[in-house]
């Protein structure tokens, strides 16, 4: 059966239980993996009104979505995505390192690596750290190969498994069928915005930012995030988190 009907793991596939899109607890884990304290994951309120936004440290370097995933918004995924080859991109060249996800009730995660493996962000992972040896050994892997790895690193599902249990909400079982979902925006040097989401074929280039614009400004946020609730059907589960710099 296709993947791209059915993207997501199946059953006999490694669980993670679903992490909760707290920022305190998604810096915390990141810091654990080895981003620097130089950036933490920052609440954001409102991607509609500036005067909200404007409690964001700029420029933002990545931006994560919550949003229910829709029979909407999966007809959508279905039109988009058909005759799409599987991404298969792989080494030092490729424009953003992305992976597909494996792993059940991971896209939390997924979305964090995006964010932070990604962009200006990487420059601030530190050196012999869980994060910089996944980059090092999935960058010249292919995605299966790379979905592979994931799996059998044991540093992501331990630093996962404890955040996830540190929730303000009592935490769903790994297992659970959840019909929530992450996706990252984020901009890289040439000004390209990119879409990571690990239920898709691959990573998708949403267009050109000029250089005084990051993945909070007007543009982005109509051709990322802003899309996504205009096929909400009502349902307003919807919430977002950003990489950017620390207030500490």
């Amino acid at each position: 059966m296709s993947s791209s009907i059915h993207p997501d793991p199946g059953a006999d596939a490694p669980a993670f239980i679903p992490l909760e899109a707290n920022p305190e607890l998604m810096t915390s884990l990141l810091h654990k993996l080895g981003l620097s304290s130089a950036l933490q994951v920052h609440d954001v309120y409102s991607i509609t009104e500036p005067e909200l936004l404007a409690f964001i440290p700029r420029p933002t370097l990545a931006l994560l979505l919550v949003f229910p995933v829709s029979a909407t918004y999966e007809s959508a995924r279905l039109a988009e995505d058909a005759g799409v080859p599987e991404y298969a991109g792989k080494g030092e060249d490729e424009p953003v390192i992305w992976w597909k996800q494996t792993i059940r009730n991971a896209c939390g995660l997924m979305g964090l690596l995006h964010a932070v493996s990604n962009g200006p962000a990487r420059g601030f992972i530190e050196k012999d750290t869980p994060l910089s040896t996944l980059l090092t050994q999935s960058i010249p892997l292919p995605p299966p190969e790379r979905s592979a790895l994931l799996e059998k690193t044991p540093a992501l599902a331990t630093a996962h498994h404890e955040a996830a249990r540190q929730g303000q909400t009592a935490a769903p079982d790994a297992h659970d069928d959840v019909d929530l979902h992450y996706v990252c925006f984020v901009k890289t040097d040439d000004g390209t915005l990119w879409e990571l989401d690990g239920r898709r074929k691959g990573p998708i280039a949403r267009g050109k930012l000029e250089a005084d614009e990051d993945v909070l400004s007007q543009k982005a946020l109509l051709w990322g995030p802003l899309k996504f609730l205009e096929r909400g059907g009502g349902d307003m589960r919807f919430s977002c988190v950003a990489l950017a710099g620390s207030l500490d």
